[in-house]
């Protein structure tokens, strides 16, 4: 499915709330959307790996890691389970590794950056919070929508407008 975030916010300007970060892309999905779920975690990868093993029908991972680049929250093995699990895609405040195993994968990630390091210590973090980021606010269930130009949530799913 090929979305037009543009064309969703003129016809959506009351209820699409997008996101002021500016994200990279990576993955075989240019654009991706579905109802989400979220994670909390600051620079450990474990409770998103833990997610990603579990059925996504069609969602979006949502992940606060704080915005930080130092650590990594997703790397190739975790998005290459997601993508197993059905997950669509996810969206990342924060950093990914291994992105070259990422852009292998029939899965769409949006993330801040990259880094080569991992978190060594276990931090924990909590699923399903509301999260607010980058003058977003998501909770578990919104319809997160994602293209090239940017990511972007609403409390409930909106048609795409026809070309």
């Amino acid at each position: 499915m090929e979305i037009s975030l543009a064309d969703l916010w003129d016809a959506y300007p009351d209820e699409l709330l997008v996101c002021e970060a500016q994200f990279r892309g990576f993955g075989r999905k240019e654009s991706f959307a579905g109802p989400c779920m979220t994670v909390k975690a600051h620079e450990d990868h474990r409770t998103l790996m833990e997610l990603a093993a579990t059925p996504g029908q069609g969602r979006v991972l949502v992940v606060d890691a704080g915005g930080s680049l130092r650590v990594a929250s997703m790397g190739d093995r975790i998005a290459a389970a997601a993508a197993k699990n059905g997950w669509v895609g996810a969206v990342i405040y924060g950093a990914i590794r291994d992105t070259a195993g990422i852009d292998a994968l029939d899965f769409g990630v949006k993330a801040l950056g990259t880094t080569a390091r991992r978190g060594e210590k276990p931090i924990g973090g909590l699923i399903g919070l509301p999260l607010s980021f980058a003058g977003l606010t998501i909770t578990p269930g919104d319809w997160v929508y994602a293209d090239r130009d940017a990511v972007a949530a609403s409390a409930r799913e909106l048609k795409l407008p026809k070309s």
